[in-house]
C-alpha cells in the first residue's frame, strides 16, 4: 500500500499557477499589485520548497521581460505575450483567448501539468479552458468576488458575475481564507459542484515580528512621542484611505500622525490619490498626514513596528493580509467588520472590529488604544500570539493534500 507521501509523488508532479493580471514578482501596493501578489509568491515558494514543481503564468505587461524567471528550485515564472503591454485591467477580457492559447502551447512543450490553480476570476477563465483541454483538476482562489464587492458598495460588471458563476460550477475546488469567507460564499452563491477548501494565507514571521518601536521610528525619522496611525494599501475607494484620513481628523489630536503607505490603483488611480490629498488639505491635516510610496514587502515591518495602531477600513476584504502582518508585529488593528478581517481581529482583545465605516467610530477605537497603555500592551501580546498560527508552510501543506486528492478523483463536470 502506498504511503501518503509516495502516493502524492505518483499522482502529483507539477502545478500550473495562473496569475494573469499581476505578477508575483511585482512589488505590492500600487496598480493592480496587492495582497494577491504576496499570496501567490509566498504560497508557491512554500509549495516549491516542499517539492512541488510550480510554474506561474502571468501576462507580460511591459517591454524587456525575460520569457522565464527561475525564482528558486521548483519555482518558475513565465511571462506570456498577449495583447499590447500596457493594457488597463478593464481591457484584459479581450485577450483571454490569446493568453490561454500561449499558456497551452507552453504547457505542451514543457511537459504539461497535473493541476491548474487560478488566482482571480480572469485567471479562472483561463484555467477553466485549460481544465477541459488537458483534462486536469481546476482549483480557484478568487481573492475577490463580484457579489461580495457589490455588497460593499463596489459593483462589478454583469459579465464578470456571469463568468464567476460559470467558474464556480466547474471548479473542482474553491479555496477560501476562513470560515467567514466560506459562509459568505455559500450565502451569495450556494453550494458549488466541487469542494470548498479553507486555506488561510500565512505571514513570514522572519520579517514580521514584534520589535523596538523607538528604533523603527528613528529609522523612519518619526517623532518618539507622537501617536502614529498607519494605513497600508492601494489608494482606492475599496480600501478606504478616506476613512483613515477622516478618523485622524475626528481624533482631534494635533500631535497624531497618519502614514499612508501605498500608491495609485485602478483606472482612476491618479484621481483617487489627488482626492486623498485634497481631503487632507480640506481638513487642514497637511502637517499630520504623510504619503509614502509603496515599499518593498519586507520593509513594511518597520512601518508596522513604528505604529501605535494600524487602520484597515476596507469595504470588503477576502482575508486582510495587512491586518495579519500588523498583528504579527504586535500592533493593534482597528478594522471594518467584513470578510476575513472577522477571523483575524479578535474584537476587544487584539484590536477593534467596527460594523460601520464611520470615521468617528474609528477615531473612538483608536483613541482607546492610544490613551490606555495597558490595553495597548495586552492587545499587542494577544495579536502576535494569534498571528503565530498563520504560516505559509501550513497553507502550502493544505494545498498539497488538496491537489493530491483531486488528481485521484473524477473531475467536476459542467455544461459548456
Amino acid at each position: 500500500m502506498l504511503t501518503e507521501s509516495l502516493a502524492f509523488d505518483v499522482l502529483m508532479r507539477r502545478v500550473a499557477v495562473i496569475s494573469l493580471h499581476t505578477s508575483p514578482l511585482l512589488q505590492p501596493g500600487s496598480g493592480d499589485s496587492g495582497g494577491m501578489n504576496v499570496y501567490v509568491r509566498e504560497i508557491v515558494s512554500s509549495l516549491a520548497q516542499a517539492g512541488v514543481e510550480c510554474v506561474t503564468y502571468t501576462r507580460a505587461d511591459r517591454e524587456g521581460l525575460p520569457a522565464e524567471v527561475l525564482v528558486e528550485p521548483n519555482h518558475r515564472v513565465v511571462h506570456i505575450e498577449a495583447g499590447p503591454h500596457h493594457l488597463p485591467k478593464e481591457a484584459l477580457p479581450e485577450i483571454l483567448d490569446e493568453f490561454t492559447d500561449r499558456v497551452l502551447e507552453h504547457l505542451d512543450l514543457d511537459g504539461g501539468a497535473d493541476v491548474v490553480h487560478a488566482n482571480y476570476w480572469l485567471s479562472g477563465v483561463v484555467a477553466h479552458r485549460i481544465k477541459h483541454e488537458l483534462d486536469i483538476p481546476f482549483v480557484s482562489t478568487f481573492h475577490t468576488l463580484a457579489r461580495v464587492k457589490a455588497e460593499g458598495g463596489d459593483p462589478e460588471s454583469a459579465w464578470r458575475d456571469r463568468a464567476e458563476a460559470e467558474l464556480i460550477n466547474c471548479a473542482d475546488a474553491i479555496c477560501v481564507s476562513c470560515i467567514e469567507e466560506e459562509e459568505q460564499f455559500r450565502r451569495l452563491y450556494g453550494d458549488p459542484h466541487g469542494r470548498i477548501e479553507i486555506v488561510a494565507p500565512g505571514v513570514e514571521h522572519a520579517f514580521f515580528a514584534p520589535g523596538d518601536q523607538a528604533g523603527a521610528r528613528a529609522a523612519l525619522e518619526l517623532p518618539d512621542d507622537a501617536p502614529v496611525l498607519l494605513f497600508v494599501g492601494r489608494i482606492q475607494p475599496l480600501k478606504g484611505p478616506d476613512v483613515a484620513i477622516r478618523a485622524l481628523h475626528a481624533l482631534g489630536r494635533r500631535d497624531a500622525l497618519l502614514l499612508i503607505v501605498g500608491g495609485a490603483s485602478g483606472s482612476d488611480g491618479d484621481g483617487e490619490v489627488e482626492r486623498a490629498h485634497q481631503l487632507v488639505d480640506e481638513l487642514d491635516l497637511h502637517d499630520q498626514v504623510r504619503f509614502v510610496p509603496p515599499q518593498p514587502h519586507h520593509i513594511l515591518s518597520t512601518y508596522y513596528r513604528a505604529a501605535d495602531v494600524v487602520v484597515v477600513p476596507s469595504r470588503s476584504e477576502s482575508f486582510g493580509l495587512v491586518a495579519l502582518e500588523a498583528a504579527a508585529c504586535g500592533v493593534p488593528v482597528v478594522a471594518s467588520a467584513v470578510g476575513g478581517l472577522l477571523s483575524l481581529v479578535d474584537d476587544g482583545a487584539t484590536g477593534f472590529l467596527l460594523a460601520e465605516r464611520d470615521p468617528f467610530l474609528f477615531a473612538k477605537a483608536i483613541e482607546r488604544i492610544i490613551d490606555e497603555p495597558l490595553l495597548a500592551d495586552s492587545m499587542s501580546s494577544a495579536a502576535s500570539m494569534r498571528a503565530s498560527r498563520y504560516t505559509w508552510g501550513f497553507a502550502a501543506a493544505r494545498l498539497r493534500r488538496l491537489y493530491a486528492d483531486l488528481t485521484a478523483r473524477q473531475l467536476v463536470a459542467c455544461e459548456r
